[in-house]
């Protein structure tokens, strides 16, 4: 026999006792620690490989163990029988196996979507009797810097002293800032200083060779957010001019204020008078008859009686009622007549007086009424 056919025999030979020997194997996860942001997905490694002594029923297990070692493992996922079983509420329908058939050797499982609570140590179990191994792989899950607000604070004038302020509302700890300028001379002013872990730049002095366009970048382990601010550094401002714009603009809206609340008053007051005069002339009496009409109904009166006497009948009360005219010697001298002529009303006046209008009949020579 040759000797190179008598040495294939041995290494055949080796190969298969070393086979029949061979218990369950698992590769161990390389890197053992994984960062991820928060949103993305993650493969967990778990490799292995079984011996011919390995006759049991395959059986693959993920679960998170808890921080707590007084507490239980919280199941993930399953493989048994063929079958998959998904054990976690919180990781349902966010975690798989990578393989369509885990029994090959490969029990890797992908989490999509990643939460900042999907933080924690996952252990892979592979056991087939009468083997059982374990391997652990450390995630950690970590949101990345966003929402970064850059603001000035202070006033942006020759020689004054101002802040560049940088802030992320989201982002896991620690975050670390960088300022940089993007025009003019690309350099941080001189009289400058910024705190990496605050996000302050702090200005001294300013000139106006500071002014232009600042970026401020928010940096942690999984990812980078930024945000840009305009510094404009002028010559002071006339700050008297300034008060006195704002006390005269503000004496000017009280007076037109004062000026709207009296019309607004003024109104109200006539239209309440006008209420109140309506209201009194709707009540006020019914005014009395004028005297006028009863003077005109005596004298109407006085005409019926009158117009009743005929001659005949009006001879004795002519002849009693009008007397001649009296004797000389019985009459008065003229120079001892006395000399008074009664003023002369008008007739209107007499009406307003209470006079009332009487209609005197005409006489003839005789006495006679005509």
């Amino acid at each position: 026999m040759a000797p190179g056919s008598a040495a294939r025999r041995l290494l055949v030979l080796l190969f298969l006792c070393s086979a029949s020997t061979r218990a369950l194997e698992l590769e161990t996860p390389n890197p053992k620690k994984l960062e991820r942001a928060q949103g993305d997905k993650v493969t967990l490694a778990c490799k292995f490989v079984t011996g011919l002594q390995d006759t049991g029923t395959l059986d693959i297990e993920w679960a998170l163990l808890p921080a707590d070692s007084q507490q239980s493992d919280q199941p993930i996922i399953m493989f048994n029988g063929d079958q998959v079983f998904e054990g976690h509420e919180r990781l349902k329908n966010r975690v798989h196996f990578t393989s369509s058939d885990p029994k090959t050797g490969d029990a890797s499982i992908e989490i999509i979507n990643l939460q900042s609570s999907d933080s924690g140590t996952y252990q892979c179990s592979v056991k087939k009797l009468p083997g059982r191994l374990n391997s652990k792989i450390v995630l950690a899950v970590y949101v990345k810097p966003a929402k970064t607000r850059c603001y000035v604070e202070g006033a942006q004038e020759i020689g004054k002293d101002l802040s560049l302020k940088c802030e992320s509302k989201e982002g896991t700890i620690p975050l670390l800032y960088t300022w940089g300028k993007l025009t003019g001379k690309e350099q941080l002013p001189p009289t400058s200083s910024f705190d990496t872990n605050t996000g302050v730049l702090s200005v001294k002095n300013a000139s106006q060779e500071y002014s232009g366009t600042y970026r401020c970048i928010s940096q942690n382990r999984v990812g980078t957010d930024e945000c840009l601010v305009m510094l404009n550094v002028a010559p002071p401002s006339n700050i008297a001019g300034k008060v006195a714009g704002a006390i005269i603009g503000t004496l000017l809206g009280l007076a037109v204020l004062g000026l709207v609340i009296f019309c607004c008053c003024k109104k109200q007051k006539e239209k309440k008078y006008e209420q109140e005069v309506q209201h009194e002339i709707k009540e006020d009496v019914a005014p009395p008859k004028s005297r006028s009409s009863t003077a005109r109904s005596y004298i109407g009166s006085n005409h019926s009686s009158l117009g009743s006497l005929s001659p005949s009948n009006m001879e004795g009360y002519s002849k009693s009622r009008y007397n001649p005219v009296p004797s000389d010697e019985h009459e008065r001298p003229s120079s001892q007549a006395p000399n008074f002529i009664p003023p002369k009303v008008a007739g209107p006046n007499l009406s307003r007086m209470g006079a009332i209008a009487v209609m005197i009949p005409a006489q003839n020579k005789d006495g006679s009424i005509v």
